[in-house]
Protein backbone atom coordinates (compact mmCIF):
# COMPACT_ATOMS: atom_id res chain seq x y z
CA UNK A 1 0.00 0.00 0.00
CA UNK A 2 2.93 2.44 0.25
CA UNK A 3 6.43 2.01 -1.46
CA UNK A 4 8.10 3.90 1.75
CA UNK A 5 9.65 1.44 4.01
CA UNK A 6 11.52 3.16 7.29
CA UNK A 7 12.24 1.21 10.07
CA UNK A 8 12.03 3.24 13.25
CA UNK A 9 12.52 2.87 17.12
CA UNK A 10 10.67 4.11 20.07
CA UNK A 11 12.56 4.79 23.13
CA UNK A 12 10.00 4.65 25.96
CA UNK A 13 9.08 6.94 28.34
CA UNK A 14 10.55 5.14 31.52
CA UNK A 15 13.64 5.46 29.52
CA UNK A 16 16.07 8.26 31.84
CA UNK A 17 16.16 11.19 30.08
CA UNK A 18 19.99 11.59 30.23
CA UNK A 19 20.03 7.77 28.47
CA UNK A 20 18.11 9.10 25.08
CA UNK A 21 21.14 10.77 23.76
CA UNK A 22 23.39 7.91 23.76
CA UNK A 23 20.61 5.35 22.86
CA UNK A 24 19.71 7.62 19.97
CA UNK A 25 23.00 7.74 19.02
CA UNK A 26 22.80 4.12 18.70
CA UNK A 27 20.13 3.52 16.95
CA UNK A 28 21.78 6.07 14.19
CA UNK A 29 25.04 3.99 14.09
CA UNK A 30 22.86 0.54 13.91
CA UNK A 31 21.27 2.13 10.75
CA UNK A 32 17.67 2.60 11.73
CA UNK A 33 15.50 5.72 9.97
CA UNK A 34 13.72 6.97 12.66
CA UNK A 35 13.66 7.78 16.22
CA UNK A 36 9.98 7.99 18.07
CA UNK A 37 9.69 9.69 21.21
CA UNK A 38 6.61 9.40 23.34
CA UNK A 39 5.29 12.34 26.17
CA UNK A 40 3.72 10.21 28.60
CA UNK A 41 2.67 12.31 31.97
CA UNK A 42 4.51 12.73 33.79
CA UNK A 43 8.04 10.89 32.55
CA UNK A 44 10.32 12.98 30.03
CA UNK A 45 9.07 15.73 28.42
CA UNK A 46 8.08 15.31 24.66
CA UNK A 47 9.93 18.07 22.89
CA UNK A 48 12.30 18.27 25.91
CA UNK A 49 13.36 14.63 24.62
CA UNK A 50 13.41 15.48 20.66
CA UNK A 51 15.78 18.90 21.75
CA UNK A 52 17.90 15.98 23.27
CA UNK A 53 17.70 13.31 20.38
CA UNK A 54 18.31 15.60 17.48
CA UNK A 55 21.21 17.38 19.12
CA UNK A 56 23.02 13.73 19.48
CA UNK A 57 22.40 13.02 16.05
CA UNK A 58 23.31 13.60 12.49
CA UNK A 59 20.65 12.01 10.17
CA UNK A 60 17.78 10.34 11.68
CA UNK A 61 14.04 12.05 11.72
CA UNK A 62 13.06 12.27 15.50
CA UNK A 63 9.21 12.01 16.30
CA UNK A 64 7.21 12.91 19.00
CA UNK A 65 4.06 10.69 19.60
CA UNK A 66 2.20 12.40 21.28
CA UNK A 67 1.58 15.38 23.00
CA UNK A 68 -1.54 16.17 24.65
CA UNK A 69 -3.14 19.05 22.63
CA UNK A 70 -4.40 20.71 26.26
CA UNK A 71 -1.30 20.73 27.95
CA UNK A 72 0.51 23.46 26.16
CA UNK A 73 -1.48 26.01 24.49
CA UNK A 74 -0.87 25.90 20.28
CA UNK A 75 0.64 28.76 19.81
CA UNK A 76 3.55 27.71 22.40
CA UNK A 77 3.34 24.60 20.97
CA UNK A 78 4.09 25.97 17.64
CA UNK A 79 6.63 28.36 18.93
CA UNK A 80 8.16 24.96 20.12
CA UNK A 81 7.52 23.35 16.69
CA UNK A 82 9.29 26.02 14.66
CA UNK A 83 12.29 26.37 17.01
CA UNK A 84 12.95 22.48 16.68
CA UNK A 85 12.35 22.48 12.92
CA UNK A 86 15.05 25.94 12.29
CA UNK A 87 17.98 23.87 14.26
CA UNK A 88 17.23 20.70 12.58
CA UNK A 89 15.73 21.12 9.15
CA UNK A 90 13.28 18.46 8.14
CA UNK A 91 14.02 16.31 11.08
CA UNK A 92 11.00 16.49 13.49
CA UNK A 93 7.99 14.47 13.40
CA UNK A 94 5.43 15.85 15.93
CA UNK A 95 2.50 14.64 17.01
CA UNK A 96 -0.87 15.68 18.58
CA UNK A 97 -3.69 14.10 20.17
CA UNK A 98 -5.90 13.60 22.89
CA UNK A 99 -3.46 12.81 25.68
CA UNK A 100 -4.45 9.68 28.15
CA UNK A 101 -7.62 10.65 29.79
CA UNK A 102 -6.56 10.12 33.28
CA UNK A 103 -3.37 11.73 33.05
CA UNK A 104 -5.42 14.99 31.77
CA UNK A 105 -7.85 14.73 34.30
CA UNK A 106 -4.69 14.60 37.08
CA UNK A 107 -4.00 18.00 35.19
CA UNK A 108 -7.69 19.10 35.23
CA UNK A 109 -8.05 19.76 31.50
CA UNK A 110 -10.36 17.32 29.94
CA UNK A 111 -12.64 18.83 27.22
CA UNK A 112 -15.66 18.42 27.27
CA UNK A 113 -15.47 17.64 22.98
CA UNK A 114 -12.13 16.13 22.90
CA UNK A 115 -12.53 16.25 19.41
CA UNK A 116 -13.17 19.83 18.50
CA UNK A 117 -10.04 20.57 21.38
CA UNK A 118 -7.83 18.42 19.02
CA UNK A 119 -8.77 20.13 15.88
CA UNK A 120 -9.07 23.66 17.32
CA UNK A 121 -5.46 23.08 18.46
CA UNK A 122 -3.88 21.52 15.30
CA UNK A 123 -5.75 23.96 13.20
CA UNK A 124 -4.12 26.79 14.79
CA UNK A 125 -0.37 24.85 15.46
CA UNK A 126 -0.99 24.58 10.95
CA UNK A 127 -1.67 28.17 10.23
CA UNK A 128 0.90 29.58 12.79
CA UNK A 129 3.53 27.05 11.32
CA UNK A 130 2.78 28.04 7.52
CA UNK A 131 1.20 31.94 7.61
CA UNK A 132 2.89 34.57 8.30
CA UNK A 133 0.25 37.02 8.42
CA UNK A 134 -0.95 37.43 12.41
CA UNK A 135 -3.32 34.73 14.22
CA UNK A 136 -7.03 35.83 15.54
CA UNK A 137 -9.66 33.33 16.27
CA UNK A 138 -11.90 33.11 19.28
CA UNK A 139 -12.55 29.57 19.72
CA UNK A 140 -14.24 27.14 22.05
CA UNK A 141 -10.94 26.39 23.98
CA UNK A 142 -7.95 27.94 22.53
CA UNK A 143 -7.66 31.80 21.77
CA UNK A 144 -5.65 33.01 19.22
CA UNK A 145 -4.81 37.60 19.24
CA UNK A 146 -2.68 38.53 16.47
CA UNK A 147 -0.39 35.49 17.03
CA UNK A 148 2.28 34.98 14.81
CA UNK A 149 5.81 33.21 14.63
CA UNK A 150 8.91 35.52 14.90
CA UNK A 151 11.41 32.53 13.87
CA UNK A 152 9.16 30.82 11.45
CA UNK A 153 10.16 26.79 10.52
CA UNK A 154 12.92 26.66 7.81
CA UNK A 155 10.68 23.40 6.24
CA UNK A 156 7.41 22.51 5.87
CA UNK A 157 6.68 20.41 9.10
CA UNK A 158 4.65 17.87 8.85
CA UNK A 159 2.08 17.28 11.44
CA UNK A 160 0.45 13.93 13.05
CA UNK A 161 -2.12 13.08 14.99
CA UNK A 162 -2.19 10.35 17.51
CA UNK A 163 -5.89 8.79 17.59
CA UNK A 164 -7.31 5.11 17.28
CA UNK A 165 -11.23 5.59 16.47
CA UNK A 166 -12.89 5.57 12.71
CA UNK A 167 -13.64 9.35 13.55
CA UNK A 168 -10.29 10.42 14.89
CA UNK A 169 -8.65 8.59 11.77
CA UNK A 170 -10.41 10.16 9.19
CA UNK A 171 -10.14 13.61 11.16
CA UNK A 172 -6.20 12.85 10.43
CA UNK A 173 -6.37 12.99 7.06
CA UNK A 174 -8.04 16.24 7.09
CA UNK A 175 -6.05 18.41 9.17
CA UNK A 176 -3.00 16.25 9.68
CA UNK A 177 -0.21 14.52 7.66
CA UNK A 178 -0.37 10.83 9.50
CA UNK A 179 -1.46 9.45 12.30
CA UNK A 180 0.55 7.58 15.05
CA UNK A 181 -0.59 4.13 15.44
CA UNK A 182 -0.46 2.70 19.43
CA UNK A 183 1.14 -0.41 19.56
CA UNK A 184 -1.40 -3.13 19.75
CA UNK A 185 -2.40 -2.40 16.16
CA UNK A 186 -2.41 -5.64 14.10
CA UNK A 187 -1.59 -5.09 10.50
CA UNK A 188 -5.76 -5.28 9.91
CA UNK A 189 -6.00 -2.26 12.03
CA UNK A 190 -2.91 -0.38 10.16
CA UNK A 191 -4.94 -1.07 6.64
CA UNK A 192 -8.43 0.17 8.31
CA UNK A 193 -6.49 3.37 10.15
CA UNK A 194 -5.04 4.05 6.97
CA UNK A 195 -7.91 3.72 4.09
CA UNK A 196 -9.72 6.46 6.64
CA UNK A 197 -7.10 8.93 6.51
CA UNK A 198 -6.57 8.70 3.12
CA UNK A 199 -10.78 9.45 2.61
CA UNK A 200 -10.72 12.42 4.84
CA UNK A 201 -7.54 13.20 2.49
CA UNK A 202 -9.71 13.21 -0.59
CA UNK A 203 -12.56 14.58 1.08
CA UNK A 204 -10.63 17.68 2.34
CA UNK A 205 -9.21 18.08 -0.88
CA UNK A 206 -5.43 17.90 0.01
CA UNK A 207 -2.74 16.76 -1.95
CA UNK A 208 0.31 14.34 -0.82
CA UNK A 209 0.93 11.54 1.02
CA UNK A 210 -0.48 10.47 4.33
CA UNK A 211 2.03 8.57 6.74
CA UNK A 212 1.41 5.80 9.06
CA UNK A 213 4.16 5.69 11.51
CA UNK A 214 3.00 2.14 13.75
CA UNK A 215 4.60 1.37 17.02
CA UNK A 216 4.53 -2.44 17.31
CA UNK A 217 5.66 -4.28 20.64
CA UNK A 218 8.91 -6.27 19.82
CA UNK A 219 11.39 -9.09 21.35
CA UNK A 220 13.48 -10.62 18.88
CA UNK A 221 15.94 -13.29 20.55
CA UNK A 222 18.11 -16.56 18.93
CA UNK A 223 15.59 -18.47 21.97
CA UNK A 224 12.44 -17.94 20.42
CA UNK A 225 10.38 -18.93 23.25
CA UNK A 226 12.26 -16.14 25.56
CA UNK A 227 11.51 -13.80 23.09
CA UNK A 228 7.65 -14.44 23.12
CA UNK A 229 7.35 -15.02 26.96
CA UNK A 230 9.33 -11.35 27.23
CA UNK A 231 6.77 -9.68 24.66
CA UNK A 232 3.21 -11.83 26.33
CA UNK A 233 4.11 -9.84 29.75
CA UNK A 234 4.11 -6.66 27.39
CA UNK A 235 1.18 -7.52 25.76
CA UNK A 236 -0.67 -8.51 29.04
CA UNK A 237 0.33 -4.66 30.47
CA UNK A 238 -0.85 -3.02 28.36
CA UNK A 239 -4.39 -4.87 27.15
CA UNK A 240 -5.42 -4.30 31.03
CA UNK A 241 -4.31 -0.97 30.81
CA UNK A 242 -6.32 0.08 27.99
CA UNK A 243 -8.76 -2.30 27.87
CA UNK A 244 -10.60 -3.67 24.52
CA UNK A 245 -10.44 -0.71 21.45
CA UNK A 246 -10.69 -0.42 18.02
CA UNK A 247 -7.24 -1.52 17.60
CA UNK A 248 -7.98 -5.25 19.09
CA UNK A 249 -11.67 -4.72 17.56
CA UNK A 250 -10.26 -4.98 14.25
CA UNK A 251 -9.51 -8.60 14.74
CA UNK A 252 -12.12 -9.44 16.48
CA UNK A 253 -10.54 -10.32 20.27
CA UNK A 254 -12.62 -7.35 22.30
CA UNK A 255 -14.91 -9.93 23.91
CA UNK A 256 -12.45 -12.09 25.19
CA UNK A 257 -10.20 -9.24 26.49
CA UNK A 258 -13.07 -7.72 28.09
CA UNK A 259 -13.92 -11.38 29.83
CA UNK A 260 -9.98 -11.92 31.10
CA UNK A 261 -9.65 -8.62 32.46
CA UNK A 262 -13.54 -9.20 34.17
CA UNK A 263 -11.76 -12.56 35.73
CA UNK A 264 -8.27 -10.95 37.29
CA UNK A 265 -6.78 -8.13 34.84
CA UNK A 266 -3.11 -8.67 33.94
CA UNK A 267 -2.90 -12.36 35.21
CA UNK A 268 -5.64 -13.83 33.87
CA UNK A 269 -4.31 -11.83 30.32
CA UNK A 270 -1.00 -13.78 30.60
CA UNK A 271 -2.26 -16.78 31.81
CA UNK A 272 -5.33 -17.12 29.28
CA UNK A 273 -3.90 -14.91 26.09
CA UNK A 274 -3.88 -17.18 22.99
CA UNK A 275 -0.61 -17.83 21.33
CA UNK A 276 -2.28 -16.83 18.16
CA UNK A 277 -2.62 -13.03 19.64
CA UNK A 278 0.95 -12.82 20.12
CA UNK A 279 1.89 -13.51 16.59
CA UNK A 280 -1.08 -10.57 15.44
CA UNK A 281 -0.13 -7.89 17.97
CA UNK A 282 3.44 -8.04 18.48
CA UNK A 283 6.22 -8.48 16.64
CA UNK A 284 8.35 -11.84 18.46
CA UNK A 285 10.61 -14.67 18.14
CA UNK A 286 13.67 -15.19 16.11
CA UNK A 287 14.95 -13.39 13.30
CA UNK A 288 13.43 -14.61 10.42
CA UNK A 289 9.94 -14.13 12.26
CA UNK A 290 10.88 -10.29 13.30
CA UNK A 291 11.45 -9.81 9.64
CA UNK A 292 8.46 -11.24 8.17
CA UNK A 293 6.19 -9.27 10.48
CA UNK A 294 8.24 -6.25 9.94
CA UNK A 295 7.55 -6.89 6.13
CA UNK A 296 3.93 -7.77 6.60
CA UNK A 297 3.20 -4.19 8.55
CA UNK A 298 4.73 -2.15 5.62
CA UNK A 299 2.74 -4.15 3.12
CA UNK A 300 -0.84 -3.39 5.38
CA UNK A 301 0.31 0.14 5.00
CA UNK A 302 2.70 1.36 7.69
CA UNK A 303 5.40 3.47 5.60
CA UNK A 304 7.37 3.64 9.27
CA UNK A 305 7.81 0.65 11.70
CA UNK A 306 8.43 1.92 14.96
CA UNK A 307 9.64 -0.68 16.75
CA UNK A 308 9.33 -1.23 21.01
CA UNK A 309 11.61 -3.37 22.73
CA UNK A 310 10.66 -5.61 25.26
CA UNK A 311 11.51 -5.55 28.16
CA UNK A 312 12.18 -2.07 28.36
CA UNK A 313 15.45 -2.78 30.52
CA UNK A 314 17.18 -4.95 27.64
CA UNK A 315 16.83 -1.82 24.75
CA UNK A 316 20.39 -1.50 24.18
CA UNK A 317 20.83 -5.04 23.45
CA UNK A 318 17.72 -5.74 21.77
CA UNK A 319 19.00 -2.53 19.46
CA UNK A 320 22.22 -4.38 18.35
CA UNK A 321 20.59 -7.81 18.00
CA UNK A 322 17.49 -6.73 15.39
CA UNK A 323 20.36 -4.65 13.60
CA UNK A 324 22.70 -7.40 13.27
CA UNK A 325 20.41 -10.16 12.49
CA UNK A 326 16.21 -8.82 11.42
CA UNK A 327 18.38 -5.88 9.14
CA UNK A 328 19.88 -7.82 6.74
CA UNK A 329 17.11 -10.03 6.00
CA UNK A 330 14.67 -6.75 5.28
CA UNK A 331 13.74 -6.10 1.55
CA UNK A 332 14.31 -2.42 0.94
Amino acid sequence: MTDIRRLGILLLSTTAPERLPELAALCEELGFDEVWLAEDYFFYGGLTAAAQVLAATTRVRVGVGVVSCVARHPAAAAMEIASLDRAYPGRFLPGIGHGVPAWVRQMGLTPRSPMRALTEAVTGIRTLLTSREPYTVEGEYFTFRDVSLFHPPATEVPLYLGVIGARGCELAGRIADGNVLSVLAPTEYVSWARSLGEKGRSEAGRSGTFSVPTYVLTSVGRDRDSARAAVKESLAFYLEAVGPTPLTGSIGINETIAELIAAGGYQALLDGMPEEWIDVLAISGGPDEAAARIEQYWAAGADSVVLSPQPADATEAQLRLIAADVLPRLSR
